[in-house]
């Protein structure tokens, strides 16, 4: 599992490749935390090599939902597997987390 991040424009791309379980998901944590230290408000998280999501990568994700709705960051995640967003939708956080098709969608909706 790899999880990367860049610049672009005004936004910062988080991209995972691979699995996030337990282990993994402490540096999908570091990997938002850094973000939100180096001040970004828009981040996008590129789901296109994302295979699998245990419920602790969802939990940090649901760690920050208050961090992000309080601080005025705008997040949207992008290109998830069916499957992987099945996930999402049957904890119910389809309705907390913006997850759109494309990245273009996901950009808008920062913007």
């Amino acid at each position: 599992m790899t999880i990367s991040s860049n610049k672009e424009n005004n936004l910062c791309v988080i991209s995972i490749d691979g699995e996030i379980d337990a282990s993994s998901s402490i540096d999908l944590d570091s990997k938002i935390s850094e973000s939100l230290k180096n001040g970004e408000r828009k981040i996008l998280v590129d789901c296109s090599n994302l295979k699998y999501i245990s419920s602790a990568g969802l939990g940090v994700f649901m760690s920050y939902l208050e961090d992000f709705e309080s601080q005025g960051i705008k997040i949207a995640l992008y290109n998830m597997d069916d499957k992987v967003k099945s996930v999402f939708e049957i904890l119910g956080l389809i309705d907390l987390i913006s997850i759109v098709p494309s990245k273009e969608e996901a950009i808008t909706l920062v913007s």
